[in-house]
């Protein structure tokens, strides 16, 4: 396949960025971010290389959980401005190359939203069957809650009627049933009319738990893949090449069937959250054998669909497929103090104040992840080395206001502090060392990395479309690594560890060829008997381009 055949799957080798627009930029001065403040930030996406916006909700809500509780799926939080200022900003993003993509959060609404305000009034009320209802006392299901530390019952009872609702996150978040046509019905408008007013997609909020089995044996949803393949397909009439991000964090052998199996029918990607938790725990080991396990497992999906590679999230970060003693040491890495760490299975930092704001490894970790076969996902303030605010309660640590120059509230707003939606990063990390505006003008500077990792990444095909293998060598710290699609080829060294070593490799099919090192001045040669030795500082990496005679590859 040529890339000139490939335009339709331009998630292949996207470059995504996910915000909040309540904490990106506030332009009214109101204290809280707004459409008409990303619009005037699109020129910093566009810079930075980005192609896929994808915002977290910006739905109407009673902010019970950062704006997922929604009141109303088809308005704009009027805080946050308008339709119509929502619509501005598709059409400047799409005209600097940007697709937009949103959260799609039907899984479950705000018990303030009209459908349940009627729901919970009596047994047989409209939109009662909207939700998942029992009349008997439930048992015991504090194991089964998402939020441990709020929550210790997925059921709650309501004083109308007497009987319990189901809700997998917090109370005053009631979980729809998708078993119920009509449910299914509104969902599709849901999307259908985001899609109409210009999005490319959606990334979908916890699809297992929208997708399971709500009630009896006797009543259960319809095969649960086949109602998501008939999403997909209702995207696809209506868009064409539209995407479904969704977020399935589990086991590869279950996380696999989400994508349709070998039709790829059904999710167009998914996170891939055992390889970013393999990630950590190579990281906190200095050795690179967890993440080359995980790597290895992961299974092969349909050419159309795609993993999405990521460092951090707006959640937790989470640690739930290591093992207890592999979660442990994470902690005792990354995050040893109990305030950083949350529901006992994550943590609530950004990445370089675990990395204690090393320069080297930071680079590192994000080479690492722009280099590894799928699409690569940002999440604001990644692209300047944003920390953590403790002080803010649970996963809002992460979730402070974008830092863009060194003023107050580091230029995210001109109100009062106790005005924003949380708290701007103080220390280290506050604006006064880390924001857009001085990055801008450096060379050096974090930002200035990441555009260079993102342009190479979009240089790279190989590293959407192409074949992956982990090459043989013999440092437990380094993870050596090939992407082949077509007739090219990128190698990517990445050296977890603190010592500098020299790596051998075998490239037998490569004999004769130059590598050239795309990320700084320097090139190797692959010997007539296709090995090949390469240098690497501690925490160092380096890509590489397989140029063999005559090619016209670009370096």
């Amino acid at each position: 396949m040529r890339i000139s055949d490939t335009s339709d799957l331009w998630w292949k080798t996207a470059v995504v960025y996910c915000l909040d627009v309540e904490t990106y930029l506030d332009w009214n001065g109101d204290g809280v971010g707004d459409f008409a403040g990303l619009a005037q930030r699109l020129d910093h996406l566009a810079d930075l290389g980005v192609t896929c916006l994808w915002l977290m909700p910006f739905y109407p809500t009673c902010e019970r959980d950062d704006g997922y509780d929604i009141t109303d799926f088809y308005a704009v939080d009027p805080r946050l401005g308008s339709l119509g200022d929502l619509v501005e900003v598709i059409r400047t993003a799409n005209d600097r190359g940007i697709r937009v993509i949103a959260d799609l959060v039907v899984n479950h609404t705000s018990v303030h939203h009209p459908w349940f305000e009627s729901a919970r009034t009596a047994t047989d009320a409209p939109y009662r069957d909207f939700y998942v209802w029992r009349a008997d006392e439930p048992p015991d299901t504090s194991d089964q809650v998402v939020f441990p530390d709020q929550e210790d019952s997925i059921w709650t009872r309501t004083e109308e009627t007497g009987e319990w609702y189901l809700h997998r996150f917090y109370k005053e978040q009631p979980d729809l049933d998708v078993t119920n046509p009509a449910v299914r019905d509104e969902v599709a408008k849901i999307m259908g009319f985001w899609l109409q007013l210009g999005l490319s997609g959606f990334r979908v909020d916890a699809v297992p738990f929208f997708l399971e089995t709500r009630r009896g044996d006797d009543e259960r949803l319809p095969e649960p893949h086949q109602y998501m393949r008939s999403l997909r397909q209702f995207l696809t009439r209506r868009t064409g090449p539209a995407v479904l991000l969704g977020e399935v964090n589990l086991p590869y052998e279950e996380q696999v069937q989400f994508f349709g199996g070998p039709d790829g029918d059904e999710l167009t990607m998914q996170f891939d959250f055992v390889g970013m938790q393999a990630m950590y725990l190579s990281l906190a080991r200095c050795d690179a054998g967890a993440l080359t396990t995980a790597l290895q497992a992961r299974p092969q999906v349909n050419p159309d669909s795609q993993w999405a590679t990521f460092v951090r999230n707006h959640d937790e970060l989470t640690l739930d497929k290591l093992s207890e003693d592999e979660r442990q040491e994470v902690f005792a890495a990354f995050g040893p103090e109990e305030r950083m760490q949350v529901y006992g299975r994550g943590l609530r930092r950004r990445l370089p104040p675990m990395l204690a704001g090393d320069p080297r490894r930071i680079r590192l970790v994000y080479s690492l992840m722009f280099s590894l076969p799928g699409t690569p996902v940002l999440f604001y303030g990644e692209e300047i080395g944003m920390g953590e605010e403790l002080s803010a309660d649970g996963r809002l640590a992460v979730r402070t206001p974008m830092q863009w120059d060194d003023s107050v509230n580091g230029g995210f707003s001109t109100a009062d502090p106790d005005r924003l939606p949380g708290p701007v990063v103080s220390g280290g990390f506050s604006p006064e060392f880390v924001n857009v505006a001085d990055q801008r003008r450096d060379p050096d500077s974090l930002l200035s990395y990441v555009k260079l990792l993102v342009r190479r990444y979009r240089e790279s095909p190989e590293l959407g479309w192409g074949s992956f293998e982990v090459l043989e060598q013999p440092h437990a710290a380094v993870l050596a690594h090939r992407c082949t699609w077509d007739d090219g080829a990128l190698v990517a060294l990445h050296n977890l560890g603190a010592e500098p070593c020299t790596v051998p490799l075998q490239l037998p099919d490569c004999a004769g060829a130059g590598l050239h090192d795309l990320l700084e001045e320097g090139a190797a040669t692959v010997a007539d008997d296709g090995s090949a030795e390469l240098a690497l500082d501690g925490y160092g990496h380096r890509w590489l381009r397989v140029v063999r005679p005559g090619s016209r590859r670009l370096l």
